[in-house]
């Protein structure tokens, strides 16, 4: 907690605006304070999934994910908007407002919503922490076959380190603002740089010598 995890995810997304630093996808350049490039939140391509959903109370979920939709007719972006609620398990639930779906239900709506805009990169903050954990398993094991469909980087915070080690080709360990370690799960998790990511991996083996 406090180490800046949330922070990453909105400097992406352009909601926050660095003093210093890059972000590039795809070898553009999205923020370069060397340069003078800061892209607005507009023109970057992003889908974010919040912690808590930031569903609209008074539109059922075909609403929701049709109106993230930039480009087409209104009908077209109700059959697109259709098709991805199916893409996430959703089909038969169009018409249902947020008060009348699970928490696992919501979070699908906010993923679908997200996928919505087409985007280049997508960003997701804790997404299965406001579930039970027989939900959370299903989410995850949803996510990880969505994400074999999609070629797009996802940036995904957790506190959870199984949910990153299942999740994840690359872990970056955040502790105190600072970058700690970078790596695929198996080398953070069996071959940590030091002993602070080793506990922060979980690890109790440590011996001083």
């Amino acid at each position: 907690s406090g180490s800046g995890k949330p922070s990453v995810l909105r400097a992406i997304a352009g909601l926050l605006m660095p003093a210093d630093g890059h972000v590039a996808v795809d070898g553009e350049a999205w923020l370069d304070t060397r340069l003078g490039v800061r892209f607005s939140p507009q023109q970057r391509s992003v889908g974010l999934v919040f912690q808590d959903y930031a569903l609209f109370p008074h539109l059922d979920a075909l609403e929701t994910v049709a109106i993230a939709m930039r480009d087409g007719s209104a009908e077209d972006k109700r059959a697109r908007a259709r098709a991805l609620l199916e893409r996430v398990n959703l089909d038969g639930l169009e018409s249902r407002r947020p008060d009348a779906l699970s928490g696992g239900q919501r979070q699908r709506v906010a993923l679908a919503r997200a996928l919505a805009r087409d985007p280049r990169v997508l960003l997701m903050d804790e997404p299965f922490s406001a579930v039970d954990q027989v939900t959370r398993d299903r989410l995850k094991r949803e996510l990880a076959g969505l994400r074999r469909t999609l070629n797009i980087p996802i940036v995904l915070v957790t506190h959870d380190i199984e949910e990153a080690v299942t999740l994840a080709d690359r872990i970056a360990v955040l502790h105190r603002g600072r970058l700690m370690m970078t790596g695929t799960p198996e080398d953070v998790r069996l071959r940590p740089a030091t002993a602070t990511v080793a506990r922060l991996m979980g690890q109790t083996n440590l011996f001083e010598g």
